[in-house]
């Protein structure tokens, strides 16, 4: 594999949005941002299935989904998953 399929860090965020995004299908409980998390997962997952994704957009669509699921303690390892995959395309700068 070349090009974006041959990249891991592609492989590993899709992997990672893959799991949250079922997670979030079979959640019992009433999350009224649900449509809102899934259209953004469904956003990232096309983002990194076309070409490397600007890292600055990745983290925007990072905010967007901690927002809307954050607060449920059952995502919280999907979504950790998601974050880090994200990491792997590039760190935050550090605060100086």
């Amino acid at each position: 594999m070349t090009g974006v399929e041959g990249d891991p860090r592609v492989q590993e965020l899709r992997g990672a949005v893959a799991r949250l995004r079922r997670q979030l299908a079979v959640l019992p409980a009433d999350l009224p941002d649900r449509v809102a998390a899934d259209d953004e997962l469904a956003a990232l997952d096309a983002m990194v299935s076309h070409g490397l994704p600007e890292v600055p957009r990745l983290r925007r669509s990072l905010l967007l989904i901690a927002g809307a699921v954050g607060s449920v303690s059952a995502l919280s390892p999907a979504l950790a998953e998601v974050r880090e995959g994200i990491d792997r395309f590039g760190e935050l700068p550090r605060a100086r």
